[in-house]
């Protein structure tokens, strides 16, 4: 059996933050972590294709922010602005719908840019699960997807796996491909992991990525 943990998870409280950031009694602690999840399914299923590669949730007892990451912020705000308003208020009404939230609960939606989206381990899995999905062969997705990440100042170690039907084959099969170097039990190595699903005729393929990008000390300086 191996002992395989989960890359974000190993690392919370030391490099990385909770998604949730809340407080709740025990009374509200399941009607908010419902609304999470309502919310994080909601907005993966509404904002497909548009690269999201990250989606916070803070509560306070009169507010609720939902913050956004992606490479594409234009497409979610829209021409005049009014794309983010409009799914602000759809946002606020299924939670309203589902007596998640209250009547005076203030629902704020901010959508952040990511600069380097190369370097961002759940936008590139979202690229190769773009291009399966569009049936180019598997292992030219792979290979310039290497060569796009690795081409980053940043990126030390890039390692992408995927699983499932590959090239509509009968038998579901793995195919691994590595440049550089991923440290997974150092702790205080930066790596960014994400996991997708390229949805196929034939089937599911699995998609996972790893992106190594320095270590990171006490002084926050990468090295």
């Amino acid at each position: 059996m191996t002992h395989t943990v989960h890359p974000y998870s190993h690392r919370l409280g030391i490099l990385r933050d909770w998604k949730s950031r809340w407080f709740a009694t025990r009374t509200g602690y399941k009607q908010a972590l419902r609304g999470d999840i309502l919310i994080r399914e909601y907005l993966e299923k509404k904002l497909k294709g548009f690269f999201i590669a990250d989606i916070e949730i803070e509560r306070s007892e009169k507010a609720l922010r939902v913050i956004v990451s992606s490479s594409r912020p234009g497409m979610i705000i829209g021409r005049q602005g009014d794309g983010a308003e409009v799914l602000r208020k759809e946002i606020r009404s299924l939670l309203l719908k589902r007596t998640l939230i209250g009547e005076k609960v203030n629902v704020r939606l901010d959508i952040k840019e990511i600069k380097s989206a190369e370097t961002n381990a759940s936008v590139v899995s979202q690229m190769i699960v773009e291009g399966l999905e569009k049936r180019l062969p598997f292992r030219r997705v792979m290979k310039q997807m290497l060569e796009k990440v690795m081409a980053n100042r940043d990126v030390l170690g890039v390692r992408i796996f995927l699983a499932g039907r590959l090239g509509g084959a009968t038998m579901s099969r793995t195919e691994d491909r590595k440049l550089g170097r991923i440290p997974l039990q150092t702790l205080r190595a930066d790596v960014d992991y994400a996991l997708a699903k390229a949805v196929m005729p034939y089937g599911t393929i699995g998609v996972k990525v790893w992106i190594y990008k320095g270590d990171i000390f006490a002084d926050k300086q990468r090295t």
